[in-house]
């Protein structure tokens, strides 16, 4: 079977809210597809091992807030590539209780719907979770949403093994002589660092030599030193 044929179907990119007992989670995903529209119905799929699926089994309810195609890399990174169990993800992040109680974006969202979940079904590592849309609010309607091959294509970012859409990489058997050697991975994350696009977000110009970079700049995604990256 060739898996690169699930790169070819498209995707959006969220951060879905969840509550539990007065605690907030939250979390990347790229699976939210709307079901019906009257009623409206959602459905998402989330990873059983995820914090948040536990907030939205007991909860009962989730969010979905809409990314926009320009939202900082740091972002995604802070809600995909680390565990609401070790840091609360809204602590610095501007958000509102929604009517459901679970958290909504109100930066680096171009809006926000709820819902109360319906049913669920069990798809061995992840739950897809059916909703029932309660309240929806645009935000943002002067910018674009991301998708997620923009986000994979322009913005270099990678996939969180717990996503649905996660494939694992083959390893290179034959890796290229040191002199060719001009992109840095990220060994957390899996970011890329191409010298051609550099990190502009960052201040770091395009042309701009990984051995250059500052030795204080951090991963775009996962935040990261410098030390935590291999040449590829």
């Amino acid at each position: 079977m060739d898996s690169k044929i699930f790169h070819k179907l498209s995707y959006g990119v969220y951060v879905i809210g969840a509550g539990k007992d007065g605690k907030f989670n939250g979390q990347i995903a790229n699976t939210v597809f709307q079901i019906s529209s009257d009623p409206a119905v959602v459905a998402i799929s989330i990873n059983k091992n995820n914090l948040t699926h536990q907030f939205i089994r007991e909860g009962k309810a989730f969010s979905v807030s809409v990314l926009p195609k320009n939202v900082p890399l740091s972002f995604i990174g802070h809600f995909g590539f680390k565990s609401g169990r070790e840091i609360d993800k809204y602590q610095s992040i501007s958000y509102k209780a929604g009517v459901s109680g679970v958290p909504v974006l109100l930066e680096n969202s171009l809006g926000y719907l709820e819902a109360e979940v319906i049913n669920s079904v069990d798809v061995e590592t992840h739950t897809v979770f059916f909703g029932r849309v309660i309240d929806a609010q645009v935000l943002n309607s002067d910018e674009e949403p991301l998708t997620y091959a923009y986000y994979h294509q322009m913005k270099k970012g990678t996939t969180p093994p717990a996503a649905p859409t996660y494939v694992e990489k083959e390893q290179t058997q034959n890796p290229k002589p040191e002199k060719e050697k001009t992109k840095y991975q990220c060994n957390i994350c899996g970011y890329v660092y191409d010298p051609e696009t550099g990190d502009p977000d960052s201040g770091i110009a395009p042309g701009t030599d990984f051995k250059d970079i500052p030795a204080d700049w951090e991963c775009p995604v996962c935040g990261a030193n410098k030390e935590n990256f291999v040449a590829l």
